[in-house]
C-alpha cells in the first residue's frame, strides 16, 4: 500500500502571545541553581574585569595629555568590541575546565516512547539534494531500533511550479521504494507561503502537531545520522522539563576554500565553543532555527510568536525567530539546553564568500530587530542575553570600523606630538625617554589579534594534546591547516568587517531582502559580479593606502588596506575548489572531509540517483 502524501490530520491549537505581558501560568523550572551561577560567574566576570582593566589603562594614558574627544571615543568603542572578545576568551577557557575535570562525554539517555516528526521546511530547493538528504536519514533510522518512532514531513513553501513539479516526482519516488518498516515521508505544499518559515511550521502544529510529542526541525541541508537523531529523541523523552534541545552541527561537504575554512574551523574550534555556552547558558539556552528537538505541545501553547510593529504602526513578521522562540519556551518555564557533543549532526556552508556575505545579510536584518524585543515581559535575563548577543554579532562590525577610523586618525597626530629627539636643547644631559606603558597602534593591534586567537589556540592545542590530530592527518599536517586557517580568516577578516558594516546600514534604513533559497552549488562568481560586489572594499583599500602614502595614517593599518584592496582576489579566491591542490596544508581537509560520515556518503549516492530519476522523468514528459 502506497504512502498518502499527508496523513490523517490531528489537529493541535496554539495559544496566541503577546509581548506585552508574560503569560499567566507559568510552569516550574528546575534550574541549575548554584551550578549555573558558578558557570556564568567563570564567564562573565573575568571578561568584564579585563575589559575594565584594559580601559583603565587606556584612559590613564590618554589622560596624561588630556583627554580629548576622539580619544574618549576610541576607549568606548574598545569597551563595546572588546567585552565580546573576552566573552569568547572567557568561555572557553572554563569548557576547557570542565573538560580537564570532567572528560568523558554527556551519558546517553535510555531510549524513550516519543514519537518524533522531523519536519523539513523548503522554499524552491531541489528536490533531488533535499530528498537525498531524507533518503538518507531515513536508511540511517530503519538500522536502529524503534523506527516507527519516527516519520519525515516535506513542508513545502515552494513558489516555483516547474520545482513543485519535481518535488512531487522526488516525492512519490521515495515512497515508492519504501521498504517495510521505513519511516514514512509525507508531503505538503501550501498553496500560499504566508508568514515564512514561521508560518510553515505553525501550520502543521496546528493541524499535524497533535499526534506528535515532538518534531526536530531540520533545514533543506540539514543531515543527520540515525543516532543523532536517536539521542535527541532520547533526551527529551528523559527530561520531561525540556521544552527543546538544540544539538551542535558540524559543517560539511564543503569543496570550496572558503567553505573548507569554514568546515575546519568549526570542527577544530566550534565544539569548544558550544561548550562553554552549554556551561554558561544552562537551561536558558539557544534556538539555532535547525537540527533541534523541541516539544510539540511546549511551543503550541507558549511560543507561537505575535508580530511586531513596524514603521507606520503596521504588523511586521519577526525574522530571526529562533532566539525569541527559545525565549518564549523558557519563559513558559520549559527549559532550552545546548547538547554540544552529541555528535552526528551535520549542515552545509555557503560555498564563497559572496554566498555568505549574502545570507549574513538576511540573517543581519533579523538579528538587528532583536534589538526592539529586549523589553518582552517575563524573558529570563539569559534569554535577553541572547537577543542582545545577536544583535551584537553584527553591531561590532560597524563598532570595529568606527574604531579603526578614530585610532587611525587619532595616532598620527600623537605620534607627530611627540619628540622626535630624546635630547632637550634646554637640558641636553638628561634625555627624555619614551615611556614603555604607552600603547601605540601595533601594540594594540596585536592585543586584539591575540584575544581573537586565543580561542582557536586553545582548542587547536587540547585536540593536539588529546590526540585527535591523528583524525586530521597527523600532527604536522594538523598544525600546518591551523596555521593556514588562521591567515586565510585574517585576510578575510577586513572584507567581512565592511561587508557587515553596510548589512548593517541596510537593516537600518533600507527594505527587506528578498526570500531566496542559499546557493549551494560549488562553483565561484564571474570577475564582473565580484567587482560590482566588492567595490567598496577596492575604494577604502586605496584610500587607505592613499593615506598611508602620504603620512596622514598610521603604518599599522597596512595589513587592513592589503585586505580590502584584495578584495576581488580573495572573493574569487573563495570559490577555488580544493580537489586538485597538492600540498596538504592548503586543502584544508578534517575528519568529514578525509573520511566522510556514512550517512553523507549515502545521502551523496541517493542525490545523484533522485537527480537521474527527476532528468529522466522530466525529458519523458518533454517528448
Amino acid at each position: 500500500m502506497s504512502t498518502p502524501m499527508m496523513p490523517a490530520k490531528a489537529p493541535l491549537p496554539m495559544r496566541a502571545q503577546t509581548f506585552r505581558q508574560a503569560p499567566e501560568a507559568v510552569r516550574p523550572n528546575h534550574g541549575g541553581g548554584r551550578s549555573s551561577l558558578l558557570w556564568r560567574l567563570g564567564a562573565f566576570g573575568p571578561a568584564i574585569l579585563i575589559t575594565l582593566s584594559l580601559l583603565d589603562g587606556l584612559w590613564r594614558w590618554f589622560a596624561t595629555g588630556g583627554v580629548t574627544w576622539g580619544e574618549a571615543m576610541a576607549v568606548v568603542l574598545i569597551g563595546v568590541t572588546f567585552i565580546w572578545v573576552s566573552l569568547s576568551v572567557s568561555a572557553v577557557l572554563i569548557a576547557a575546565l570542565r573538560l580537564a575535570f570532567k572528560p568523558s562525554p554527556e551519558a546517553r539517555p535510555g531510549p524513550g516512547a516519543e514519537t518524533v516528526a522531523l519536519l523539513v521546511p523548503v522554499h524552491n530547493e531541489n528536490p533531488s539534494e533535499v530528498l537525498g538528504n531524507v533518503a538518507a536519514m531515513r536508511a540511517e533510522l530503519a538500522q536502529g531500533p524503534g523506527p516507527d518512532r519516527f516519520a519525515f514531513f516535506i513542508l513545502s513553501d515552494t513558489t516555483d511550479d516547474a520545482v513543485a513539479e519535481a518535488e512531487a516526482r522526488a516525492i512519490a519516488h521515495v515512497q515508492a521504494t519504501s521498504a517495510p518498516g521505513d519511516a514514512p515521508v509525507y508531503y505538503r505544499r501550501r498553496p500560499a507561503n504566508t508568514d515564512r518559515k514561521i508560518g510553515n511550521l505553525n501550520d502543521w502544529i496546528s493541524d499535524w502537531g497533535g499526534a506528535w510529542d515532538a518534531m526536530i526541525v531540520l533545514d533543506a541541508d540539514s543531515l543527520m545520522s540515525g543516532a543523532a537523531i536517536r539521542h535527541l529523541a532520547d533526551a527529551m523523552a528523559a527530561d520531561p522539563d525540556a521544552g527543546l534541545i538544540q544539538s551542535f552541527p558540524v559543517l560539511i561537504s564543503a569543496e570550496t576554500l572558503f567553505g573548507r575554512m569554514q568546515e575546519f574551523a568549526t570542527s577544530v574550534y566550534g565544539w569548544l565553543l558550544a561548550e562553554g555556552l552549554a556551561l554558561w547558558s544552562q537551561s536558558e539556552g539557544n534556538y539555532w532555527g535547525h537540527n533541534a528537538i523541541i516539544r510539540t505541545r511546549a511551543f503550541a501553547d507558549s511560543a507561537r510568536l505575535p508580530y511586531m510593529r513596524g514603521a507606520g504602526g503596521r504588523e511586521t513578521l519577526i525574522l530571526s525567530h529562533d532566539f525569541v522562540e527559545a525565549g518564549m519556551l523558557r519563559r513558559a518555564g520549559w527549559a532550552v539546553r545546548f547538547l554540544p557533543r552529541a555528535g552526528g549532526s551535520f549542515e552545509e556552508t555557503p560555498p564563497t564568500l559572496i554566498d555568505y556575505i549574502l545570507r549574513d545579510r538576511r540573517w543581519c536584518r533579523g538579528n538587528m530587530q532583536h534589538l526592539r524585543l529586549l523589553g518582552i515581559r517575563g524573558f529570563h535575563p539569559i534569554s535577553r542575553f541572547h537577543l542582545l548577543q545577536g544583535a551584537v554579532a553584527y553591531l561590532l562590525s560597524p563598532a570595529w570600523f568606527a574604531l579603526l577610523v578614530i585610532w587611525s586618525a587619532f595616532l598620527p597626530m600623537a605620534e607627530a606630538a611627540a619628540p622626535e629627539s630624546y635630547f632637550s636643547p634646554a637640558n641636553p644631559l638628561f634625555p627624555v625617554w619614551p615611556s614603555v606603558s604607552q600603547i601605540d597602534g601595533v601594540w594594540f593591534l596585536a592585543l586584539i589579534y591575540a584575544m581573537l586567537l586565543l580561542p582557536k589556540v586553545i582548542a587547536a592545542t587540547l585536540l593536539a594534546m588529546r590526540g585527535v590530530a591523528r583524525l586530521y592527518g597527523g600532527l604536522l599536517p594538523f598544525l600546518a591547516t591551523t596555521l593556514v586557517e588562521i591567515v586565510l580568516a585574517i585576510l578575510y577578516a577586513p572584507i567581512l568587517m565592511v561587508q557587515q558594516t553596510g548589512a548593517v546600514i541596510r537593516a537600518i534604513f533600507g527594505r527587506a531582502p528578498a526570500w531566496l533559497p542559499q546557493r549551494r552549488s560549488q562553483g565561484t562568481y564571474g570577475w564582473a559580479a565580484i567587482w560590482r560586489f566588492h567595490w567598496a572594499e577596492v575604494v577604502l583599500g586605496t584610500g587607505l593606502f592613499v593615506g598611508l602614502g602620504v603620512g596622514v595614517l598610521s603604518a599599522w593599518l597596512t595589513p587592513i588596506a592589503l585586505s580590502l584592496l584584495g578584495a576581488p582576489l580573495l572573493s574569487k579566491l573563495s570559490g577555488a575548489r580544493l580537489g586538485g591542490v597538492r600540498m596538504t596544508p592548503f586543502r584544508l581537509e578534517s575528519p568529514v572531509s578525509l573520511r566522510a560520515p556514512r550517512v553523507a556518503r549515502t545521502a551523496r549516492t541517493e542525490r545523484e540517483r533522485l537527480a537521474i530519476m527527476l532528468a529522466d522523468s522530466a525529458q519523458i514528459a518533454a517528448e
